[in-house]
């Protein structure tokens, strides 16, 4: 079993939806006002939710977004601070916890663990949306004009392609703001798309194994930081609550979270480049890295891992680069010999597959490298493989 993730005809017109990310550099003042707003925007949030919360307890109701955008003005003439936000954002905040309670309700209809949307605690509401470019938000050289708020310096590293559908402003853990642009723009798809295909096999002890052979180390970041992190949060936990030194420990707690994401995501950006410009067709199994982060003994190296991370970054990539990514089920793939398919049960510690029927003895991470490419071939045309005779 398998679907592929990105595919389309040469020749087809392909339209990329894209985001680009760039820092803000806030005046005092501004950094202040930003900061109001979300706390109106959190207020808006929490109201809506007691709201509707409250229209089904008392009269079976349930809400639609029209019902409750409309009582937005009222909100409006009762608390003033909502006139120093722009309507669209305030509407916005709505939107956002009706597709909460949609989500809500998908999982209640798929038998899985519902999550009822919950309110949102001081601090907890980290960003904010203007959904129509130009209204309320419009990028003038490299200053970003915003209602309410003034010009707002824009660290424009790279020139915004496309037509802008969308700004979100937010607010990082250690205090940083930044701005997505979501964009749409036309390509003309590549015409130079390699044939060759490769079947990646993620895991602990090497991060990737890819059926040309080769290896991707893993880097482990979180273990390399571990220390610093473990000696910052016993610092944090020896200030009382609610004082300005908890405040000011935590916010380096929060930096050394920040500083092992960046790296992991540098990461997983630069080896998903080098997958899409060497490979037409990319073969990933399909895990479902939520269920397996639930084995505690393993989680944290799952987790540090983030073998989602390189999926995704792949996929995104492949867009635009006209190549294709594939996702086949991982039932399987490192007990099944990939010369004679024939099942060889081995403990996860057992790291060489040897079959007793056909004499294949390989290293495990690239056996499965191998069936993950044979799984995903056949989506694409090709014939399926079996392992190189050694």
């Amino acid at each position: 079993m398998f679907y592929t993730v990105l595919s389309y005809s040469i020749g087809m017109p392909l339209t990329l939806k894209s985001a680009y990310q760039y820092r803000l550099w806030l005046t005092k003042g501004q950094e202040r006002l930003l900061g109001e707003m979300l706390e109106t925007c959190r207020w808006v949030y929490n109201e809506t939710l007691a709201t509707r919360k409250r229209a089904w307890e008392e009269q079976g109701e349930t809400l639609s977004l029209y019902a409750t955008q409309t009582l937005l003005p009222d909100w409006k003439a009762e608390r003033p601070a909502l006139k120093r936000v722009h309507s669209q954002v305030l509407q916005n905040v709505q939107v956002r916890l009706d597709l909460a309670f949609k989500a809500f309700f998908r999982r209640v209809k798929a038998g899985e663990e519902p999550g009822y949307p919950r309110f949102k605690g001081f601090g907890r509401y980290d960003s904010i949306t203007y959904p129509q470019y130009g209204n309320g938000a419009r990028l003038e050289g490299t200053a970003l004009v915003l209602s309410k708020i003034g010009s707002v310096r824009v660290n424009l590293h790279r020139p915004v392609e496309g037509r802008i559908k969308t700004v979100t402003l937010r607010r990082s853990s250690t205090g940083k703001w930044f701005v997505s642009f979501a964009v749409e723009r036309e390509v003309e798809p590549p015409t130079d798309v390699p044939d060759a295909a490769v079947g990646v096999d993620v895991g602990l002890e090497k991060f990737a194994t890819l059926s040309t052979g080769e290896t991707i180390a893993n880097p482990r970041f979180f273990r390399q930081d571990e220390r610093d992190l473990a000696r910052a949060q016993r610092r944090l936990s020896e200030q009382p609550k609610g004082t300005f030194e908890r405040a000011k420990r935590r916010k380096v707690v929060a930096r050394i979270h920040e500083r092992i994401a960046n790296r992991r995501k540098n990461f997983a950006h630069q080896e998903s480049r080098k997958l899409v410009d060497r490979f037409g067709t990319v073969v990933f199994e399909d895990l479902s890295i939520t269920r397996m982060v639930k084995n505690h003994c393993l989680a944290k190296s799952i987790a540090d891992a983030a073998w989602g991370q390189l999926i995704q970054y792949t996929t995104n990539k492949a867009e635009g680069a006209g190549r294709c990514v594939v996702l086949v089920d991982p039932r399987g793939t490192s007990q099944q010999c990939s010369r004679c398919g024939a099942v060889v049960k081995k403990a996860l510690s057992v790291r060489v597959h040897q079959c007793p029927h056909c004499g294949l003895e390989i290293d495990r991470d690239l056996n499965a490298a191998y069936n993950i490419l044979r799984r995903g071939l056949p989506s694409q045309g090709y014939e399926p493989q079996e392992a190189p005779r050694l």
